[in-house]
């Protein structure tokens, strides 16, 4: 399969539809069907893109993640066992993507528990820009960065993290609690007032 030819022939029109449903999407997807490819990437790499952003700072670096990611999931749609959204299958791959190659580029932090201050809910305000929620995250340590992304955004539980990053459950509490206080600090700095909850 020349995975770059279907990234090129994605581009020519996004609004062009070849399947119908999801269940047809996934038969074609088994059957390595170029347009049911086409499709999927359609659909999903903007979304996908944003989730590599959020791990991996550099756009190049980040697209080639998103590049890496699409070409697991067309080979290993096989395996896909429909017992959640394509869309949370997709997503998973793609985070396990950015950390593997992080790991590969020695950018994953030596996590070390830290001092729990304030264990208060930290809550990240409504209608934040994006953009500027993104910059934020870049602006915290390693460890912090990534434990955040993983329990605050994409939804995994301490006991998967610890498992995924290879640290204690309570390295992960930390960390987030770590990360939640910088953040708070960086948004009280601009004057920004939290209203949306990110507990632990």
């Amino acid at each position: 399969m020349e995975f770059a030819s279907v990234q090129a022939e994605s581009a020519i029109d996004l609004k062009t539809s070849f399947v119908k449903s999801e269940e047809d999407l996934l038969q074609g997807l088994r059957q390595q069907d170029r347009k049911a490819q086409k499709e999927l990437f359609q659909r999903q790499s903007r979304k996908m893109l944003a989730i590599c952003r959020r791990y991996v700072k550099d756009d190049f670096e980040a697209e080639n993640c998103l590049m890496q990611g699409f070409a697991k999931v067309f080979s290993s749609v096989a395996g896909f066992k429909q017992e959640g959204s394509v869309e949370g299958w997709i997503r998973k791959i793609m985070v396990r993507e950015c950390l593997q190659h992080l790991r590969k580029n020695h950018s994953m932090m030596v996590f070390r528990e830290t001092e729990i201050a304030d264990d208060r809910p930290f809550q990240m305000p409504e209608n934040l820009d994006y953009q500027l929620l993104l910059d934020l995250i870049h602006q915290l340590p390693a460890g912090y960065r990534m434990v955040f992304n993983l329990y605050a955004v994409d939804g995994y539980r301490h006991a998967e993290i610890a498992q995924m990053l290879s640290i204690s459950e309570g390295t992960s509490k930390s960390q987030l609690n770590a990360a939640r206080q910088q953040l708070k600090l960086m948004l009280s700095r601009l004057g920004i007032h939290s209203m949306n909850q990110f507990s632990s």
